[in-house]
């Protein structure tokens, strides 16, 4: 058993957002646990990057296929990555925080469309989009209000632009139909609201609210574990 993590949109480097949960979660269970490198946001090659979310879903299926069995973590457009890769063998159990079980033919852009204050995003050129109007600070206090300064710091440092077609590719697939799954409704988010979270929750074979904002997998790696250990016992 091992377990993937996937980031989720305008950020690189899944093992930083990835690791204080992993460490743990390896710690108390012999779980070892990779994060996803996604195309999209350059974490691959150049010429993958166009792919958008074509290119990180059939990265998804990559790494699914080195492994016999594997727990998915999908946070934010990581969800819709999963949904795009498909069922997959190897899938034991799927596990979304603050995230989106998309139906098939749902673009990321379309989920978040009637959302009452949505990222803003610019044109980065060549057909890349970005976040537009944060510093650090700001960022900060959106994303990742229950975290220091300097963790703050460290993951604005770690913001990018990303291929458009991660943003406007419809899905064509559902990998979370019939695969059990976990949802982590992050009920002190300031990115994506509750009310989206619970809409999707639903969707999944059980949910577990989780005081904190939108990265608690960073804030509150224990409570991450937890809810692993949880459906791990079954």
């Amino acid at each position: 058993m091992e377990l993937i993590f996937v980031h989720g949109a305008l950020v690189r480097d899944g093992v930083w957002w990835w690791r204080p949960t992993g460490e743990l979660l390896e710690q108390r269970t012999g779980i070892r646990s990779r994060a996803l490198a996604l195309p999209s946001c350059g974490e691959t090659t150049p010429g993958e990057a166009a792919g958008g979310l074509v290119a990180d879903a059939a990265a998804l299926r990559r790494e699914l296929d080195t492994l016999d069995e594997a727990i998915v973590v999908g946070h934010s457009y990581g969800g819709t990555v999963i949904a795009e890769a498909g069922r997959h063998p190897a899938v034991s159990h799927l596990v979304y925080v603050s995230s989106y079980l998309s139906e098939i033919g749902q673009a990321q852009a379309a989920i978040m469309g009637d959302e009452p204050d949505p990222v803003a995003v610019g044109d980065a050129g060549d057909g890349l989009l970005q976040i537009a109007g944060y510093d650090a600070a700001s960022f900060g206090q959106r994303f990742l209000q229950d975290a220091d300064a300097r963790t703050q710091q460290e993951a604005f440092s770690r913001v990018t632009a990303q291929a458009a077609g991660a943003f406007v590719t419809p899905t064509t697939a559902a990998g979370w139909v019939d695969v059990d799954s976990s949802y982590l409704v992050c009920t002190e988010d300031r990115s994506t609201t509750v009310g989206l979270q619970r809409e999707h929750a639903r969707r999944a074979t059980r949910s577990a609210d989780l005081p904190t904002g939108h990265h608690p997998f960073i804030t509150r790696p224990d409570l991450v574990v937890e809810q692993i250990e949880a459906l791990l016992a079954g």
